[in-house]
């Protein structure tokens, strides 16, 4: 049997709803893709450099221990790469002019690549006595706290759109409780639960919030994947790396379904307060 609602939303409400919760959704559906495209760049930055490092002797009398350390442990190293003086005198020529004395100064470098993280602790505590043991992954720990401070912001973007839900689903179960007052008091007087008044109200905002999520949702997709394919043009750094996982998706997918769920049980405490109130 069918069974109407007992009252609903004036027209003008239900194109504000409609307009403020796609808009809503789209701002909260771009946040949570730009954080987790970012979140998932620094954990493959972080992964990709993390076993590597470069040990730099200034002294030549301690080369040919390093040279020893290195020989020693290669059933921990994947592999190791001197970087000769023709690569760095290319690489510093801007400060090195030609046939300058810098070039006799010029430090022995070998990059490594070691199999495990623990190895590369190992060895590096046994070269460092002897030589600057630089990890990759500390050179680039300024771009990763960057990267995490990208991904906080992004994050608070999010909280603040959901407490905007919040808000407007808040003021519109108010609004609505005030249009149909004497409709509240006759349920009221007919011996009408609490709950069924909220349930009511909670069918309306369903109506209106499921498809206006999934617009909100589409209009962001183009949006994450102009985002991602600007940043794939990079090529290089963390930027490049920025992507979304399979769990990624599902996750962006489940969103929009968020925010329905969200704003249902927003509607139903509200109301339930109002009511109580009265």
């Amino acid at each position: 049997m069918k069974r109407p609602i007992v009252f609903s939303l004036i027209r003008e409400q239900s194109i504000f709803m409609t307009a403020i919760m796609s808009l809503l959704t789209f701002l909260s559906v771009l946040a949570l893709g730009i954080a987790l495209s970012i979140g998932t760049g620094v954990i493959r930055w972080n992964t990709q450099w993390e076993l590597f490092a470069t040990a730099q002797v200034t002294s030549q009398n301690n080369a040919p221990r390093v040279e020893q350390i290195l020989n020693d442990n290669a059933d921990k190293i994947k592999s190791v790469t001197e970087i000769t003086k023709s690569e760095m005198t290319d690489l510093m020529r801007p400060w090195i002019s030609g046939g300058g004395a810098l070039e006799n100064y010029l430090p022995r470098m070998w990059e490594i690549e070691f199999k495990s993280k623990k190895d590369l602790e190992s060895v590096g505590a046994e070269i460092s006595p002897h030589a600057r043991f630089l990890t990759h992954a500390g050179a680039l720990k300024t771009s990763m706290s960057a990267g995490w401070k990208m991904i906080f912001i992004a994050g608070l973007v999010l909280v603040l759109t959901l407490g905007a839900i919040g808000v407007c689903i808040a003021h519109i179960a108010r609004n609505t409780a005030m249009l149909h007052r004497r409709e509240l008091e006759i349920l009221n007087q007919i011996g009408a639960r609490d709950s069924f008044v909220a349930r009511q109200m909670q069918i309306i905002v369903a109506k209106i919030c499921m498809p206006a999520a999934l617009f909100g949702f589409l209009a962001a997709l183009p949006v994450i994947w102009l985002i991602l394919s600007a940043a794939h043009s990079a090529r290089v750094g963390l930027m490049a790396m920025l992507g979304i996982s399979g769990a990624g998706w599902i996750i962006l997918v489940l969103m929009p379904v968020f925010v329905v769920v969200f704003a249902i049980w927003t509607t139903r405490r509200t109301t339930l307060n109002i009511l109580k109130n009265n």
